[in-house]
């Protein structure tokens, strides 16, 4: 009885053909597109064109690149460091204001993205900031001012665009200088919105 169940097994398997696994060509597209979409590079938050500097290969190569005790009476372009006019940049996530003060720290020119024409959301956009900085920059070259130090303070979407219109309009920055206040004790979070 155990042979004759055997062989009908056997003769079952014979006739079952042997199925092969196809795949289709919409997987394969998939696929491929899968990949190419893992080789692309990240996607960029608002950086494209800003140049990154190794700055400890600069380490290296200039030991002068941090202040030290000398610093304020180290020449930078035929002017003592502390005699050189101030940039300030203050940056908030709706506006950027632009002021350019003298060597002591009285204001000369003062300049908003609001003041330039821009109303609403727009004035706190990174192109609002750097047309801004672009004009108090042309005014502030009419009066004779060449170099500045920039002190930039706050977060916004104008911190790099005002050094960048600062730059275009033909200002020689010395030194960039960040003094946006960090609480190392800040206030309790709001609860989390409910949707």
């Amino acid at each position: 009885m155990f042979l004759k169940s055997l062989q009908k097994l056997t003769n079952v398997l014979r006739v079952v053909p042997k199925r092969t696994i196809y795949q289709s060509a919409a997987l394969l597209k998939v696929e491929d597109r899968k990949a190419m979409l893992a080789s692309l590079p990240g996607k960029d938050e608002g950086t494209v064109g800003e140049r990154t500097i190794d700055i400890d290969s600069l380490i290296t190569k200039k030991e002068r690149l941090f202040p030290d005790a000398n610093t304020p009476t180290t020449l930078f372009n035929g002017m003592p460091f502390n005699e050189i006019p101030i940039c300030n940049i203050r940056v908030s996530p709706n506006n950027t204001i632009i002021t350019i003060c003298d060597a002591k720290g009285v204001p000369q020119f003062i300049r908003s993205c609001g003041i330039e024409g821009f109303k609403n959301t727009r004035k706190g956009t990174n192109i609002a900031a750097q047309a801004t900085a672009i004009s108090i920059c042309t005014k502030a070259i009419e009066r004779g001012y060449k170099s500045v130090r920039v002190t930039v303070r706050g977060l916004g979407p104008g911190r790099m665009s005002a050094i960048k219109g600062l730059e275009m309009a033909g200002m020689n920055i010395v030194s960039i200088t960040d003094t946006t206040p960090v609480s190392w004790n800040p206030p309790r979070p709001r609860k989390q919105r409910k949707l």
